[in-house]
């Protein structure tokens, strides 16, 4: 009986967990990642509305780090905030080299340049209305 009473208790606390993010709106989460940046010093931070533009996510950001240890350092900080605050875990893509990480949370999408990188991919344009400046993003 204890098995059984063991396993319940373990299926509400996964469910528990599973239910933590839902309660997380996408404009929460995108106010935590901004902050998140801004604390660590990332350059150049532009957010960008993809809400009926694309299935992706809701928000997509992009910023620089001055190098590839402080790409890495941002990221790295970045995911184990939204993993305690949030409980969220997130899909890292490129933290090993540190020229472009790109962290899914989800809902945000955000990318971390060395700003020469970043110039050479110019992934904001991508995602801009023509004609618009990237402040306008």
């Amino acid at each position: 009986m204890s098995l059984n009473h063991d396993a319940a208790g373990a299926a509400e606390l996964g469910a528990a967990m599973t239910q933590a993010p839902a309660s997380v709106t996408s404009e929460q989460l995108l106010a935590r990642i901004l902050s998140s940046l801004e604390d660590d010093k990332a350059e150049d931070i532009v957010q960008i509305d993809l809400r009926g533009k694309s299935s992706i996510g809701d928000y997509m950001v992009v910023c620089s780090g001055r190098s590839s240890r402080q790409v890495a350092a941002i990221a790295e900080k970045l995911v184990e905030r939204l993993k305690q605050e949030f409980h969220r875990t997130s899909r890292v893509e490129g933290k090993d080299t540190g020229d472009w990480v790109l962290i899914d949370t989800g809902d945000v999408i955000v990318h971390i340049f060395r700003p020469e990188v970043r110039e050479f991919y110019q992934i904001e344009k991508m995602w801009q209305p023509a004609g618009a400046s990237p402040a306008q993003a």
